[in-house]
Protein backbone atom coordinates (compact mmCIF):
# COMPACT_ATOMS: atom_id res chain seq x y z
CA UNK A 1 0.00 0.00 0.00
CA UNK A 2 1.26 3.75 -0.83
CA UNK A 3 1.99 5.72 2.02
CA UNK A 4 -0.89 8.44 2.56
CA UNK A 5 0.38 12.15 0.93
CA UNK A 6 -1.10 15.13 2.94
CA UNK A 7 0.03 18.59 1.93
CA UNK A 8 -0.78 21.44 3.58
CA UNK A 9 -0.45 24.97 2.51
CA UNK A 10 0.14 27.63 5.03
CA UNK A 11 3.27 27.75 7.78
CA UNK A 12 0.97 29.45 10.59
CA UNK A 13 -0.40 28.44 13.42
CA UNK A 14 -3.42 26.53 11.94
CA UNK A 15 -1.31 25.06 9.57
CA UNK A 16 1.36 23.45 11.58
CA UNK A 17 -1.06 22.51 13.95
CA UNK A 18 -2.35 20.59 11.49
CA UNK A 19 0.65 19.20 9.98
CA UNK A 20 1.51 17.58 13.03
CA UNK A 21 -1.52 16.58 13.98
CA UNK A 22 -1.47 14.62 10.54
CA UNK A 23 1.71 13.03 10.82
CA UNK A 24 1.78 12.26 14.66
CA UNK A 25 -1.66 10.28 14.05
CA UNK A 26 -0.14 8.39 11.11
CA UNK A 27 3.84 8.34 11.27
CA UNK A 28 3.48 6.22 7.55
CA UNK A 29 2.32 9.69 6.18
CA UNK A 30 4.16 11.85 3.94
CA UNK A 31 3.53 15.20 5.15
CA UNK A 32 4.73 18.55 3.19
CA UNK A 33 4.18 21.72 4.79
CA UNK A 34 3.96 24.61 2.10
CA UNK A 35 4.76 28.25 3.24
CA UNK A 36 4.73 30.96 0.70
CA UNK A 37 7.44 33.61 2.53
CA UNK A 38 10.95 32.82 4.00
CA UNK A 39 9.51 32.97 7.47
CA UNK A 40 7.08 30.61 8.99
CA UNK A 41 4.86 31.67 11.91
CA UNK A 42 5.43 35.40 11.30
CA UNK A 43 1.94 36.10 13.21
CA UNK A 44 2.87 33.61 16.16
CA UNK A 45 6.70 35.51 16.82
CA UNK A 46 4.70 39.30 16.38
CA UNK A 47 1.60 37.84 18.86
CA UNK A 48 1.28 39.43 21.96
CA UNK A 49 3.64 42.17 21.74
CA UNK A 50 6.05 39.15 21.35
CA UNK A 51 5.42 37.28 23.76
CA UNK A 52 2.40 34.84 22.18
CA UNK A 53 -0.91 34.79 23.59
CA UNK A 54 -1.53 31.33 23.06
CA UNK A 55 -4.99 30.77 24.49
CA UNK A 56 -7.48 31.87 27.13
CA UNK A 57 -8.06 29.91 30.78
CA UNK A 58 -11.89 29.22 30.13
CA UNK A 59 -12.15 26.11 30.16
CA UNK A 60 -15.76 25.23 29.28
CA UNK A 61 -16.75 24.95 25.85
CA UNK A 62 -19.89 26.76 25.83
CA UNK A 63 -18.31 30.00 27.92
CA UNK A 64 -15.29 30.06 25.21
CA UNK A 65 -17.35 30.25 22.29
CA UNK A 66 -19.00 33.17 24.02
CA UNK A 67 -15.63 35.02 22.49
CA UNK A 68 -16.46 34.51 18.83
CA UNK A 69 -18.47 37.06 16.97
CA UNK A 70 -18.47 34.82 14.30
CA UNK A 71 -18.26 31.14 14.38
CA UNK A 72 -19.24 30.65 18.07
CA UNK A 73 -22.16 28.26 17.10
CA UNK A 74 -19.54 26.17 14.80
CA UNK A 75 -16.72 26.19 17.27
CA UNK A 76 -18.76 24.65 20.24
CA UNK A 77 -18.58 20.77 18.84
CA UNK A 78 -15.05 21.19 17.77
CA UNK A 79 -14.36 22.76 21.65
CA UNK A 80 -15.94 19.98 23.11
CA UNK A 81 -12.59 17.92 21.49
CA UNK A 82 -9.71 19.94 21.46
CA UNK A 83 -10.10 22.94 23.77
CA UNK A 84 -8.28 25.84 25.83
CA UNK A 85 -7.60 22.39 28.38
CA UNK A 86 -6.32 20.43 25.46
CA UNK A 87 -3.81 23.62 24.09
CA UNK A 88 -2.29 23.91 27.77
CA UNK A 89 -1.38 20.05 28.08
CA UNK A 90 0.30 19.81 24.47
CA UNK A 91 2.24 22.16 24.72
CA UNK A 92 3.26 21.18 28.43
CA UNK A 93 4.17 17.78 26.97
CA UNK A 94 6.37 19.62 24.61
CA UNK A 95 8.03 21.56 27.86
CA UNK A 96 6.80 24.30 26.91
CA UNK A 97 4.66 25.38 30.27
CA UNK A 98 2.20 28.12 29.84
CA UNK A 99 1.23 30.85 32.57
CA UNK A 100 -2.54 32.43 33.37
CA UNK A 101 -2.42 36.18 33.65
CA UNK A 102 -4.70 38.19 35.72
CA UNK A 103 -7.27 38.37 33.18
CA UNK A 104 -6.95 35.23 31.48
CA UNK A 105 -4.52 35.30 29.26
CA UNK A 106 -2.18 32.86 28.50
CA UNK A 107 1.69 32.96 27.67
CA UNK A 108 4.61 30.78 27.61
CA UNK A 109 6.38 31.21 31.49
CA UNK A 110 9.49 32.12 29.05
CA UNK A 111 6.84 35.44 27.95
CA UNK A 112 9.15 34.64 24.36
CA UNK A 113 6.81 33.76 21.28
CA UNK A 114 9.72 32.40 19.92
CA UNK A 115 9.43 29.57 22.63
CA UNK A 116 5.93 28.84 20.85
CA UNK A 117 7.58 29.06 17.05
CA UNK A 118 10.65 26.83 18.12
CA UNK A 119 8.44 24.13 20.02
CA UNK A 120 5.99 23.98 17.04
CA UNK A 121 9.25 24.10 13.93
CA UNK A 122 10.98 21.23 16.69
CA UNK A 123 7.48 19.20 16.78
CA UNK A 124 6.95 19.42 12.97
CA UNK A 125 10.48 18.00 12.56
CA UNK A 126 10.71 15.24 14.91
CA UNK A 127 6.66 14.22 13.47
CA UNK A 128 8.36 14.37 9.80
CA UNK A 129 6.77 16.82 8.57
CA UNK A 130 8.98 18.21 5.57
CA UNK A 131 8.67 22.15 5.85
CA UNK A 132 9.41 23.93 2.74
CA UNK A 133 9.71 28.12 2.63
CA UNK A 134 9.01 30.40 -0.21
CA UNK A 135 6.79 28.39 -1.69
CA UNK A 136 3.78 30.07 -3.05
CA UNK A 137 0.96 27.78 -4.98
CA UNK A 138 -0.42 28.95 -7.73
CA UNK A 139 -3.49 26.77 -8.13
CA UNK A 140 -5.44 23.19 -6.93
CA UNK A 141 -7.30 21.54 -9.39
CA UNK A 142 -9.08 18.33 -7.56
CA UNK A 143 -9.10 15.45 -10.19
CA UNK A 144 -9.59 11.24 -9.29
CA UNK A 145 -9.59 12.24 -6.24
CA UNK A 146 -6.68 13.56 -5.91
CA UNK A 147 -5.40 17.10 -5.83
CA UNK A 148 -2.50 18.66 -8.29
CA UNK A 149 -0.72 21.54 -6.84
CA UNK A 150 0.87 24.07 -8.84
CA UNK A 151 3.36 26.16 -7.58
CA UNK A 152 5.14 29.14 -8.52
CA UNK A 153 8.10 27.76 -9.25
CA UNK A 154 6.50 25.52 -12.15
CA UNK A 155 6.50 22.25 -9.86
CA UNK A 156 3.45 20.21 -10.11
CA UNK A 157 2.87 18.66 -6.30
CA UNK A 158 -0.19 15.31 -6.33
CA UNK A 159 -1.31 15.04 -2.65
CA UNK A 160 -4.41 12.34 -1.05
CA UNK A 161 -5.56 15.26 1.31
CA UNK A 162 -5.12 19.07 1.25
CA UNK A 163 -5.41 20.87 4.17
CA UNK A 164 -5.58 24.97 3.69
CA UNK A 165 -4.67 27.15 6.78
CA UNK A 166 -3.86 30.20 4.27
CA UNK A 167 -5.47 32.41 7.32
CA UNK A 168 -6.74 35.94 5.57
CA UNK A 169 -4.34 35.84 2.39
CA UNK A 170 -6.46 36.38 -0.79
CA UNK A 171 -4.59 33.65 -2.16
CA UNK A 172 -6.03 30.68 0.19
CA UNK A 173 -9.65 32.66 -0.92
CA UNK A 174 -8.89 32.35 -4.27
CA UNK A 175 -8.12 28.49 -4.00
CA UNK A 176 -10.99 27.86 -1.75
CA UNK A 177 -13.20 29.47 -4.08
CA UNK A 178 -11.72 27.59 -7.13
CA UNK A 179 -12.53 24.39 -5.41
CA UNK A 180 -16.10 25.49 -5.39
CA UNK A 181 -16.42 26.97 -2.02
CA UNK A 182 -18.30 30.14 -0.83
CA UNK A 183 -16.12 32.84 0.55
CA UNK A 184 -18.02 35.57 2.87
CA UNK A 185 -15.95 39.07 2.24
CA UNK A 186 -13.10 39.65 4.79
CA UNK A 187 -13.41 42.35 6.33
CA UNK A 188 -11.23 43.95 8.98
CA UNK A 189 -12.07 42.86 12.97
CA UNK A 190 -10.37 44.31 16.08
CA UNK A 191 -9.59 47.43 15.44
CA UNK A 192 -9.78 51.00 17.13
CA UNK A 193 -12.06 53.98 16.86
CA UNK A 194 -11.12 57.20 15.07
CA UNK A 195 -12.77 60.06 17.21
CA UNK A 196 -13.58 63.49 15.79
CA UNK A 197 -13.25 65.33 18.86
CA UNK A 198 -9.74 67.18 19.01
CA UNK A 199 -9.85 67.92 23.05
CA UNK A 200 -10.41 64.19 23.90
CA UNK A 201 -7.53 63.20 21.56
CA UNK A 202 -5.48 65.52 23.71
CA UNK A 203 -6.41 62.80 26.46
CA UNK A 204 -3.84 60.38 24.42
CA UNK A 205 -2.23 58.13 26.79
CA UNK A 206 -5.26 58.94 29.80
CA UNK A 207 -6.84 55.41 30.34
CA UNK A 208 -9.96 54.29 32.45
CA UNK A 209 -10.22 50.72 34.17
CA UNK A 210 -14.09 50.17 33.33
CA UNK A 211 -16.37 51.93 31.15
CA UNK A 212 -18.92 50.56 29.42
CA UNK A 213 -19.37 51.35 25.99
CA UNK A 214 -22.19 51.56 23.58
CA UNK A 215 -22.30 51.78 19.70
CA UNK A 216 -25.17 53.15 17.45
CA UNK A 217 -25.27 52.56 13.77
CA UNK A 218 -28.12 54.55 12.09
CA UNK A 219 -31.30 53.81 13.82
CA UNK A 220 -30.02 49.34 14.45
CA UNK A 221 -30.22 47.95 18.31
CA UNK A 222 -26.67 49.22 20.23
CA UNK A 223 -24.21 46.48 20.51
CA UNK A 224 -22.66 46.92 23.61
CA UNK A 225 -19.17 46.24 26.05
CA UNK A 226 -17.53 46.48 29.08
CA UNK A 227 -13.89 46.79 30.09
CA UNK A 228 -10.63 48.92 30.23
CA UNK A 229 -10.07 51.72 27.76
CA UNK A 230 -7.54 54.14 26.25
CA UNK A 231 -7.73 57.38 24.84
CA UNK A 232 -5.31 58.03 21.88
CA UNK A 233 -3.72 60.50 19.67
CA UNK A 234 -6.74 59.60 17.20
CA UNK A 235 -9.14 58.17 19.31
CA UNK A 236 -9.79 55.60 21.39
CA UNK A 237 -8.72 51.67 21.66
CA UNK A 238 -8.05 48.98 24.35
CA UNK A 239 -9.87 45.77 25.67
CA UNK A 240 -13.67 47.10 25.74
CA UNK A 241 -12.60 49.21 22.27
CA UNK A 242 -11.61 46.27 20.68
CA UNK A 243 -14.34 43.58 21.67
CA UNK A 244 -16.54 46.08 20.53
CA UNK A 245 -14.76 46.32 16.93
CA UNK A 246 -14.77 42.85 16.49
CA UNK A 247 -18.82 42.59 17.23
CA UNK A 248 -19.82 45.43 14.90
CA UNK A 249 -17.07 45.27 12.34
CA UNK A 250 -19.56 44.13 9.68
CA UNK A 251 -21.91 46.57 10.67
CA UNK A 252 -18.95 49.21 10.98
CA UNK A 253 -17.32 47.98 7.72
CA UNK A 254 -21.46 48.59 5.94
CA UNK A 255 -21.41 52.01 7.27
CA UNK A 256 -17.66 53.16 6.02
CA UNK A 257 -17.00 53.34 9.79
CA UNK A 258 -19.03 55.73 11.05
CA UNK A 259 -20.97 55.57 13.85
CA UNK A 260 -22.09 56.93 17.24
CA UNK A 261 -20.30 55.76 19.91
CA UNK A 262 -21.60 56.01 23.74
CA UNK A 263 -19.33 55.79 26.77
CA UNK A 264 -20.55 55.07 30.17
CA UNK A 265 -17.64 56.25 32.88
CA UNK A 266 -19.37 54.81 35.89
CA UNK A 267 -20.54 52.08 35.33
CA UNK A 268 -21.05 50.48 38.32
CA UNK A 269 -23.51 53.36 39.62
CA UNK A 270 -26.88 54.04 38.43
CA UNK A 271 -27.44 57.65 37.09
CA UNK A 272 -29.34 58.42 40.19
CA UNK A 273 -26.38 57.03 42.11
CA UNK A 274 -24.12 59.63 40.41
CA UNK A 275 -26.22 62.76 40.74
CA UNK A 276 -26.32 62.03 44.77
CA UNK A 277 -22.62 61.68 44.83
CA UNK A 278 -22.00 65.26 42.81
CA UNK A 279 -24.73 66.70 44.93
CA UNK A 280 -22.75 65.48 48.27
CA UNK A 281 -20.00 67.07 46.59
CA UNK A 282 -21.79 70.11 46.13
CA UNK A 283 -23.02 70.51 49.40
CA UNK A 284 -19.50 69.62 51.34
CA UNK A 285 -17.08 71.51 48.42
CA UNK A 286 -18.90 74.53 47.80
CA UNK A 287 -16.13 76.87 47.96
CA UNK A 288 -13.83 74.34 45.53
CA UNK A 289 -13.64 75.15 41.88
CA UNK A 290 -15.24 72.40 39.84
CA UNK A 291 -11.77 71.85 37.87
CA UNK A 292 -9.60 71.25 41.01
CA UNK A 293 -11.75 69.22 42.99
CA UNK A 294 -13.45 66.09 41.17
CA UNK A 295 -16.54 65.42 42.00
CA UNK A 296 -16.27 61.21 41.11
CA UNK A 297 -13.10 59.29 40.57
CA UNK A 298 -11.73 59.54 37.36
CA UNK A 299 -8.19 60.80 36.08
CA UNK A 300 -8.00 64.66 36.58
CA UNK A 301 -7.07 65.41 32.72
CA UNK A 302 -10.57 63.74 32.06
CA UNK A 303 -12.61 64.99 34.77
CA UNK A 304 -11.37 69.04 33.21
CA UNK A 305 -12.24 67.35 29.95
CA UNK A 306 -15.97 66.09 30.88
CA UNK A 307 -16.76 69.92 32.85
CA UNK A 308 -15.41 71.91 29.92
CA UNK A 309 -17.39 69.58 27.46
CA UNK A 310 -20.41 71.05 29.08
CA UNK A 311 -19.62 74.34 29.69
CA UNK A 312 -18.59 74.45 33.24
CA UNK A 313 -15.81 77.59 33.27
CA UNK A 314 -12.64 76.09 35.37
CA UNK A 315 -12.94 78.57 38.11
CA UNK A 316 -16.83 77.82 38.48
CA UNK A 317 -17.26 76.55 41.98
CA UNK A 318 -18.95 73.97 42.93
CA UNK A 319 -21.84 76.11 44.95
CA UNK A 320 -22.40 77.88 41.97
CA UNK A 321 -23.53 75.22 39.76
CA UNK A 322 -27.14 75.36 38.31
CA UNK A 323 -29.24 72.23 38.31
CA UNK A 324 -29.92 72.26 34.69
CA UNK A 325 -25.65 71.76 34.24
CA UNK A 326 -25.48 69.04 36.97
CA UNK A 327 -28.44 66.86 34.65
CA UNK A 328 -26.18 67.72 31.90
CA UNK A 329 -23.17 66.32 33.87
CA UNK A 330 -24.68 63.37 35.26
CA UNK A 331 -25.57 62.36 31.61
CA UNK A 332 -22.17 63.38 30.54
CA UNK A 333 -20.45 61.18 32.78
CA UNK A 334 -22.59 57.95 32.26
CA UNK A 335 -24.28 58.72 28.33
CA UNK A 336 -21.63 60.94 26.94
CA UNK A 337 -22.03 61.14 23.21
CA UNK A 338 -19.04 60.49 20.66
CA UNK A 339 -18.73 60.76 16.79
CA UNK A 340 -16.47 57.64 15.34
CA UNK A 341 -14.78 58.61 11.90
CA UNK A 342 -12.81 56.23 10.73
CA UNK A 343 -11.05 53.18 12.03
CA UNK A 344 -7.18 52.32 13.46
CA UNK A 345 -4.77 49.27 13.67
CA UNK A 346 -4.66 47.60 16.51
CA UNK A 347 -0.51 46.85 16.39
CA UNK A 348 0.66 44.52 13.96
CA UNK A 349 -1.94 42.11 14.88
CA UNK A 350 -4.55 42.05 12.12
CA UNK A 351 -7.82 40.12 12.44
CA UNK A 352 -10.35 39.47 9.24
CA UNK A 353 -13.86 38.41 10.31
CA UNK A 354 -15.13 36.35 6.65
CA UNK A 355 -13.68 33.49 4.85
CA UNK A 356 -15.24 30.32 4.29
CA UNK A 357 -18.52 29.48 4.67
CA UNK A 358 -19.01 27.28 7.82
CA UNK A 359 -22.38 25.46 6.53
CA UNK A 360 -19.72 24.18 3.64
CA UNK A 361 -17.44 22.22 6.65
CA UNK A 362 -18.07 19.22 8.27
CA UNK A 363 -16.67 20.51 12.16
CA UNK A 364 -16.10 17.25 13.41
CA UNK A 365 -13.55 16.64 10.86
CA UNK A 366 -12.86 20.20 9.35
CA UNK A 367 -13.40 18.39 6.18
CA UNK A 368 -15.12 19.88 3.28
CA UNK A 369 -18.62 18.90 2.27
CA UNK A 370 -18.06 19.86 -1.09
CA UNK A 371 -14.81 18.22 -2.02
CA UNK A 372 -13.80 14.67 -0.43
CA UNK A 373 -10.26 14.83 0.63
CA UNK A 374 -9.62 18.92 1.23
CA UNK A 375 -9.87 20.32 4.76
CA UNK A 376 -9.52 23.75 6.09
CA UNK A 377 -7.70 25.19 9.36
CA UNK A 378 -7.49 28.78 10.87
CA UNK A 379 -8.36 32.28 9.63
CA UNK A 380 -9.55 30.88 6.38
CA UNK A 381 -12.60 30.26 7.95
CA UNK A 382 -15.27 32.63 8.21
CA UNK A 383 -14.18 32.83 12.26
CA UNK A 384 -12.81 35.45 14.59
CA UNK A 385 -12.85 35.85 18.33
CA UNK A 386 -11.93 38.74 20.35
CA UNK A 387 -8.56 39.32 21.75
CA UNK A 388 -7.23 37.62 24.56
CA UNK A 389 -6.22 34.61 22.95
CA UNK A 390 -9.15 33.47 20.96
CA UNK A 391 -8.28 33.58 17.80
CA UNK A 392 -5.09 31.15 18.20
CA UNK A 393 -7.28 28.58 20.46
CA UNK A 394 -9.36 28.25 17.22
CA UNK A 395 -6.56 27.48 14.74
CA UNK A 396 -5.23 25.07 17.44
CA UNK A 397 -8.48 23.25 17.68
CA UNK A 398 -9.48 23.28 14.20
CA UNK A 399 -5.48 22.41 12.72
CA UNK A 400 -5.46 19.64 15.67
CA UNK A 401 -9.19 18.37 14.27
CA UNK A 402 -8.36 18.13 10.67
CA UNK A 403 -4.55 16.86 11.34
CA UNK A 404 -6.60 13.62 12.96
CA UNK A 405 -9.10 13.34 10.65
CA UNK A 406 -6.94 13.30 7.56
CA UNK A 407 -4.62 10.78 8.57
CA UNK A 408 -7.50 8.58 9.74
CA UNK A 409 -9.27 8.56 6.58
CA UNK A 410 -7.49 5.63 3.88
Amino acid sequence: MKPLVVVVVGGGAAGFFGAIAAAQANPKAQVTLLEASRHPLNKVLISGGGRCNVTHACFEPSGLVQNYPRGGKALLGAFTRFQAQDTVAWFANQGVPLKTEADGRMFPITDSSETIANCLMKTAKAAGVELRTSEAVVSVNATGGRFKIALKSGEILECDRLLLATGSSPIGYRLAKDLGHTVEPPVPSLFTFNIRDENFRELAGVSVETVRLSLTVQDLPPIEQQGPILITHWGVSGPAVLKLSAWGARLLHSNNYKATLHINWLPHLKAEEVRQQILAVKNEWGKRAMSLHRGVDLPHRLWRYIISRIGIAPEMRWAELPTKTLNLLVQELTKGQFLIDGKGVFKEEFVTCGGVNLKEINFKTMESKLVPGLYFAGEILDIDGITGGFNFQSAWTTGYLAGQAISSVM
